[in-house]
């Protein structure tokens, strides 16, 4: 099965696909965050056959709610309508940093949005090795 990762930003929305065995994400666009960015996600979706949608969960170090939190949840209320899909939460803590030092700014978002995918897949691999 293959997953999207989601890296949703006020501006701009990152955006990783995995591979078919849903083992390996890799970096895929890097979407201006306006009026059509959901219907061209909700498009990819579908071209791409996507089984299963992870987005990134935006919050303090603390572990509080911060103010990125009501827009997403707001993005993921508006994607679940539009697709019959699982959507997950995966904490974003630090991905943006890391991708500022792996890629060219124009990327950044995309490689944010994989690094958030990899970890969720990883969970996931981690929890199926113990046959949870």
């Amino acid at each position: 099965m293959r997953f999207l990762g989601i890296d949703y930003g006020s501006k701009k929305i990152g955006l990783a696909l995995s591979d078919e065995a849903g083992v390996l994400a890799f970096p895929e666009a890097v979407l201006v965050n306006d009026a059509q960015a959901l219907a061209r996600i909700v498009e990819l979706l579908e071209e791409r056959g996507v089984g299963e949608v992870v987005v990134g969960e935006s919050r303090t170090l603390s572990g509080e709610r911060n103010p990125l939190m009501e827009k997403i949840d707001s993005f993921v209320s508006a994607l679940a309508r539009k697709c019959d899909l699982p959507i997950r939460m995966e904490p974003e803590f630090y991905t943006s940093r890391e991708a500022q030092r792996s890629t060219l700014p124009e990327h950044e978002d995309a490689a944010a949005a994989a690094l958030i995918l990899q970890r969720y897949l990883d969970k996931r691999k981690a929890q199926g090795d113990r046959g949870t």
